[in-house]
């Protein structure tokens, strides 16, 4: 058998203290986590709202001590349970002197439960009078202090568990989630709809956009890939005779992470035979509305400073309509695909050269418009060539009966006329998935979604959107990370993957566990020819490379390649640079390192974002992949370092 070489842990002095109590208590045969339950008759809320009623009669509560004071003989303390805080009142001549004793030895964090009668102090606080009290769990760590609770932002997405005891209204956020997954279901309900499962593990990786998270199942020894979305199975169901289906699903996408973007998240999609994208439209409205009322009680709420207001009617325009409002631009006078394409870069907008009238459409809505939409605005009718799924328009050929919705320059859903022809379907599966491929990914056609398409489906609307970015618009919550319990973190001691299968070597050659350094293999690594063409010096020395610090990282909206990051570079204000570099870096990986830019170059404006600067990467090629590092250097280096 292997030995694990797992480190002994490390204890603070507060956390051996508390540790030495506990074996007081086991030495004595008080040991509290033998205790498997205790009866209680009362929550917080319910003394504190119902006071004139519990006057004087006796409750059994439970709960955290979260403060105490201590006044010799009696005490006061405030206990914390799943609804509030409540205040108790302990003393010695009610519990007795040992009890009284053991009270005074008792840890903040520790959870007790506290038989007594409910009454008034002189202050007018309603508290209840100890009559009994037992220790029921010895808290071996120590609470973060109450007053300035627990700020450090990425500890408290890790331990969400301390987060939610000393951050009241982080708890609060997650209930209102509930709330608001339950009013979701109570409309769809309502409205006729059947909620049902369908398979997270899926045989098919099918050509979408979006990666796979990619497993294998032993017993069939296949591949499986976890869902991206629920959409193909839920139409079976539609082609199966159920008019109207929905589900609450998990999605599971290997991409990147930012303020929006988790790589586990929650949408709901939902079908209805017999329906277009405007039956679709009318029930998006109607929903948000509905739901607003009854979690906010008002369909004007507050997201980051701006009054949004969710009461119908929403605004609605085309795509090419949106486009021409925000840039002038008209999608109508572009005869052909080049004259797009030179449209676009007479704009600075940035296209693929291959791209065609339709995707130009697209680059120019996600430059010029998508920040205007402040306020709810549907936006219909577009492109096919970015529309796989949706139904032509009958007297526009090249766009789709497909509309996506915007509240605070985001888009919160995506909704089509379901493409129900069998034969284009699988051509469009096809292109799809030729594209995929030929950028490196992996991808099939899935044939039995295609086979239950030929026994037909009817005219069908569907839609999916974001249940956490509707969680986070209702919260007034910045980031993604907000409205999740358990965010996806990278671990603390995590390692490259190439890098977690250590050598095996001699114990007598191994130095108090110290990493073996990665030796590179360049053998088949080729770099580019050195350029032989001579650059003035004098030229060369304006370039001015600095030391930058990356405060912050995110994947910009619409683009695969693109990071945006904030960088401290030593002059006081905030340089914001982008980089195309995401296909190599995840963003979080990135904050806190330090990195070389040029810092005097002008304004580029890329994807309606002003990047102010270059960050210095190494390119080179193994075989047929080619490899990007940014020059990443000693941490030690401060902002605004010049390299000369």
């Amino acid at each position: 058998m292997p030995e694990l070489n797992i480190p002994e842990p490390v204890y603070t002095e507060q956390e051996t203290i508390r540790r030495d109590k506990l074996k007081k208590y086991r030495e004595l045969g008080q040991d509290p986590f033998t205790i498997t339950k205790f009866d209680r008759t009362h929550l917080s809320k319910q003394i504190l709202n119902c006071f004139d009623e519990l006057e004087g009669k006796t409750v059994r509560i439970a709960g955290r001590m979260m403060s105490r004071r201590i006044m010799g003989k009696a005490s006061f303390m405030h206990l914390l349970d799943g609804e509030g805080e409540i205040q108790v009142y302990v003393r010695r001549d009610d519990i007795g002197t040992e009890l009284y004793q053991d009270f005074k030895t008792m840890d903040i964090g520790d959870i007790m439960g506290i038989e007594g009668f409910v009454f008034k102090t002189q202050t007018g606080e309603i508290s209840v009078h100890t009559q009994q009290l037992v220790l029921l769990t010895k808290s071996l760590k120590v609470l973060p202090e109450k007053w300035n609770g627990l700020k450090d932002q990425d500890l408290r997405y890790r331990q969400r568990y301390v987060d939610t005891i000393v951050n009241p209204e982080v708890k609060n956020t997650f209930i209102k989630r509930s709330q608001i997954i339950n009013a979701l279901r109570s409309f769809l309900d309502g409205k006729g709809f059947l909620e049902v499962d369908t398979p997270v593990l899926q045989t098919v990786e099918i050509g979408a956009n979006a990666r796979s998270f990619v497993t294998h199942h032993n017993a069939l020894d296949i591949p499986m890939y976890l869902r991206i979305e629920t959409e193909l199975y839920l139409k079976r169901l539609i082609v199966g005779g159920f008019d109207k289906v929905y589900e609450v699903g998990r999605i599971f996408r290997n991409e990147g992470m930012d303020t929006r973007h988790n790589p586990e998240f929650t949408s709901i999609e939902l079908y209805q035979a017999f329906a277009d994208y405007e039956d679709i439209m009318n029930l998006v409205e109607e929903m948000y509305v509905s739901v607003c009322n009854q979690v906010c009680g008002t369909t004007h709420i507050q997201y980051q400073g701006k009054e949004i207001d969710m009461s119908s009617p929403w605004t609605r325009m085309t795509m090419a309509e949106a486009v021409k409002k925000y840039s002038g631009l008209d999608y109508y006078e572009w005869e052909t695909d080049e004259q797009a394409r030179a449209a676009c870069q007479a704009r600075g907008v940035h296209v693929e050269p291959s791209a065609v009238k339709g995707e130009c459409l697209e680059a120019c809505f996600d430059e010029f418009v998508e920040a205007n939409l402040i306020q709810p605005t549907f936006i219909t009718d577009y492109p096919v060539a970015i529309s796989p799924l949706a139904k032509r328009k009958k007297n526009e050929p090249d766009m789709t009966e497909r509309f996506e919705y915007f509240v605070n320059g985001s888009e919160l859903g995506n909704a089509f006329s379901e493409l129900n022809d069998p034969i284009d379907q699988r051509e469009r599966f096809v292109r799809q998935a030729l594209a995929k491929r030929a950028a490196g990914g992996h991808a099939d056609i899935d044939e039995d979604f295609i086979n239950a398409l030929e026994y037909g489906m009817p005219p069908t609307g569907g839609l999916g959107f974001g249940v956490d970015r509707l969680v986070m618009l209702l919260t007034d919550s910045a980031s993604i990370r907000d409205v999740l319990l358990f965010p996806t973190m990278k671990p603390l001691d995590a390692r490259p993957a190439e890098t977690k299968e250590a050598p095996v070597v001699k114990a007598e050659a191994a130095v108090q566990d110290e990493p073996v350094p990665e030796q590179p293999d360049f053998l088949s690594v080729v770099v580019e020819p050195l350029f032989q063409d001579l650059v003035d010096f004098e030229t060369f020395s304006k370039s001015d490379f600095r030391a930058v610090k990356v405060l912050e990282c995110e994947a910009v909206p619409k683009s695969k390649k693109l990071l945006k990051f904030l960088l401290d570079d030593g002059s006081g204000e905030k340089r914001v640079i982008l980089s195309g570099i995401h296909a190599y870096y995840e963003p979080e990986e990135l904050i806190g390192k330090t990195c070389i830019a040029i810092t005097n170059l002008p304004p580029r404006k890329m994807m309606g974002i002003d990047s102010c600067g270059m960050l210095i990467s190494a390119v080179h090629h193994e075989g047929e992949e080619e490899k990007l590092h940014l020059l990443m250097v000693d941490p030690h280096i401060p902002a605004g370092a010049k390299l000369y």
